[in-house]
């Protein structure tokens, strides 16, 4: 059993860090962190031909979208979890994050997913003891918006 413990900053980076670099998926779709705080998630995603659906337009794949909004979501629930664990003993957040998932995710696409570079960001509107609602939205670097969620996620 790990007994280490934690600062807030150390549980964090360790959780955004799993999630980017440690899921497969996540680090196929090349996610970066780009901004973290206790409330609030960025993350960025550059196009590439394996995330297209749409080859004739050079469209992002909605799959990729829900995907990237998920991940931001799910990204500051874990960061408003931890700051609820004290103290940030290993095992103990192992334990809370083995219990987190998504519960429900409602994808609006207001616009194709044309672009570059993509920032999907997420803050939280609701965080009860055992289920958190987030929302999260895609904007390309031209600031367009091109889609808006609501996410639901189990957290205790």
């Amino acid at each position: 059993m790990n007994d280490r413990t934690y600062t807030l900053e150390e549980a964090s980076k360790l959780m955004s860090d799993a999630f980017i670099y440690k899921m497969p998926f996540n680090h196929l779709l090349g996610i970066k962190l780009a901004h973290m705080n206790d409330d609030f998630v960025q993350l960025t995603i550059d196009n590439r031909p394996e995330l297209i659906g749409n080859f004739t337009q050079n469209i992002l794949h909605g799959g990729v979208i829900a995907s990237i909004l998920d991940v931001a979501g799910g990204m500051v629930c874990i960061n408003r979890i931890l700051q609820r664990i004290t103290p940030l003993i290993h095992q103990d957040i192992a334990d809370k994050m083995s219990k987190m998932g998504t519960i429900d995710l409602r994808v609006d696409y207001l616009r194709p997913g044309r672009g570059e570079t993509f920032t999907a960001s997420a803050s939280l509107l609701r965080d009860g003891n055992k289920i958190a609602v987030t929302r999260c939205e895609l904007h390309n670097e031209r600031n367009q918006h091109i889609a808006t969620a609501i996410a639901t996620y189990l957290i205790g």
